[in-house]
């Protein structure tokens, strides 16, 4: 009797992720959430790991939260998305990075539009050369920065001057990875893993030492989604969803949350702080909160970045517990250093969120 080959399913959920030679599109809100990971991670892949990757100065919104609000029409968006690849364009790359998870979510539906529709992607181009005479051929690869951090894990990992391991027990640390809704949810195949599986945060952790801990609501929206928080009165449900993660993963005692979404990240690192303010409540045993770190950011402190260049000083729940766990050095007294050298104020203390 003939036995049929097994079929090897997680080939399914791979996605094609270019070598070198980036075009780097940097994000309109994550500059202000958490101003040093973009910065670290082009240090990461130009000079820890040698790539090419094109950082333009000159680049503007891809319209990603004004479309998703009804606010910009698609005919608009297409438009100014494709100024974005002419530039690309001009540079010569095609080999497409946006830094945030919204944008990749934008840039690969507009593609996949494009190749389905040709007729909408001449029309962009002839608007588009109407309006500023330039034109534009959309790209090869469009890859998030986590899929680059993830392909290259264990080229990073070899140059690591750290671990998630806790120095002080030896164990793993415990992480709760969260994937953005618009990196793995609205176009599965283009994401590792799909919506099902996710991979692209956990291969991280797991190469470097760590422990992924799953909970019910791992995949439960972190409570952004745009019209629940934008909308003034529909903030309760943006904490509502927020608060339900929070209550899923307490009993299983992360040290820390990483994030691939610049909006998920602050959701989930400000409102802890909304919530022990709302309801003397945090997540964690000893009333500090849950740190919640950028991939960018946990992949330079391995590397032994300095904690304040990469911004921590910046998120509402304070690192420095997690930075002792690691064995991280640090200053305290360059954490509030202006770039001029000046020490800057000090935010005032919360009233239930310990620092």
């Amino acid at each position: 009797m003939k036995v049929a080959e097994n079929k090897i399913y997680w080939n399914d959920y791979q996605k094609e992720i270019a070598e070198d030679h980036f075009f780097y599109e940097r994000s309109c809100i994550r500059q202000t959430f958490f101003p040093g990971s973009e910065n670290a991670f082009l240090h990461i892949m130009k000079t820890v790991l040698g790539k090419d990757m094109y950082d333009e100065p000159d680049l503007h919104t891809c319209t990603g939260i004004g479309y998703h609000t009804d606010i910009v029409p698609f005919e608009t968006t297409m438009t100014v998305i494709g100024r974005i690849f002419a530039m690309m364009t001009e540079a010569g790359y095609d080999h497409f990075v946006p830094s945030c998870v919204t944008s990749f979510g934008l840039f690969t539906e507009i593609t996949e539009e494009w190749k389905n529709h040709p007729d909408l992607l001449d029309k962009t181009r002839e608007i588009l050369y109407k309006a500023t005479g330039r034109t534009f051929n959309p790209p090869k690869n469009i890859a998030h920065p986590s899929d680059l951090v993830y392909k290259f894990r264990f080229e990073l990992k070899d140059k690591m001057t750290h671990s998630l391991v806790n120095r002080y027990t030896g164990k793993p640390l415990r992480v709760v990875d969260h994937i953005g809704c618009h990196y793995s949810k609205v176009f599965p195949k283009s994401s590792v893993g799909g919506a099902e599986f996710p991979r692209v945060l956990n291969g991280m952790i797991e190469a470097w030492g760590g422990e992924p801990i799953d909970y019910p609501e791992r995949r439960h929206c972190c409570g952004f989604g745009f019209r629940q928080y934008l909308v003034q009165a529909n903030r309760g449900y943006s904490i509502a969803n927020t608060k339900k993660k929070f209550e899923s993963m307490e009993s299983y005692e992360p040290d820390f949350i990483v994030a691939n979404c610049p909006g998920c990240a602050m959701f989930l690192d400000k409102w802890q702080y909304t919530l022990a303010e709302m309801e003397n409540k945090t997540y964690d045993k000893k009333g500090y909160g849950i740190p919640v770190l950028t991939y960018e950011e946990m992949t330079g402190l391995l590397l032994g970045y300095d904690p304040w260049k990469l911004g921590l000083q910046l998120h509402q729940v304070q690192v420095e517990r997690l930075l002792d766990k690691i064995g991280i050095a640090y200053n305290p007294d360059d954490k509030y250093k202006g770039i001029s050298g000046k020490i800057l104020p000090k935010p005032e203390k919360p009233q239930n969120l310990l620092v």
